[in-house]
């Protein structure tokens, strides 16, 4: 399906972008919460790339590395969201010191 390759290129697109970032940026704190912030998007290539595999080939074996794609790329965006809830309040912290 043509939607979910267009979100698979923003979702691999945002995460070489917080990833440049996170090289570039010297604050410890705000690397952290970059890093989260890329995790959640490669999570998102990820699970997305795993619905697109179903959809692109209906059979049972794709179904299963579907789903284990699926179930990696939602386990990397839950992680990737409790960092990013834990590391924003330092790296407002960070930046008003």
């Amino acid at each position: 399906m043509p939607i979910f390759v267009i979100f698979i290129i923003f979702s691999i697109s945002f995460y070489l972008y917080f990833k440049i970032k996170y090289f570039r940026t010297k604050q410890p704190m705000e690397k952290q919460w970059i890093s989260a912030k890329s995790s959640i998007a490669l999570g998102a290539f990820v699970l997305l790339f795993g619905i697109n595999q179903y959809f692109i080939y209906q059979s049972t074996l794709s179904l299963v590395i579907g789903l284990i794609f699926i179930a990696m790329g939602a386990g990397s965006i839950w992680a990737g969201v409790r960092a990013y809830k834990y590391y924003y309040p330092l790296v407002v912290k960070e930046a008003n010191e």
